[in-house]
């Protein structure tokens, strides 16, 4: 995802992550887009001071959609990531 697809989704209410569901990307009271290791609250702007540059690699930005199985189970979907070099991605 690039910086306008994330900032869209995250304006659009999706749940937007860096790397894997521990990041979550969000949008502040002042409007600054923000990565945020959910664990311990550590917060990094999503890109650099120019607003251009991601603070990490498109590929690693994915939104992720909660699903219920046939079984009532609730369980995760990620979009807008692919498996390739993604943290997430199983082997096999």
């Amino acid at each position: 995802m690039n910086v306008t697809q994330i900032k869209a989704a995250v304006d659009a209410g999706k749940s937007v992550h860096w790397a894997n569901e521990g990041y979550r990307v969000h949008r502040d009271t002042l409007g600054q887009y923000l990565i945020t290791y959910v664990s311990n609250g550590s917060t990094i702007g999503l890109t650099d001071r120019s607003g251009r540059r991601l603070n990490g690699a498109e590929a690693d930005f994915f939104i992720s959609v909660s699903t219920r199985g046939a079984d009532g189970e609730q369980g995760r979907e990620v979009r807008g990531a692919t498996s390739e070099g993604h943290p997430d991605a199983g082997t096999g």
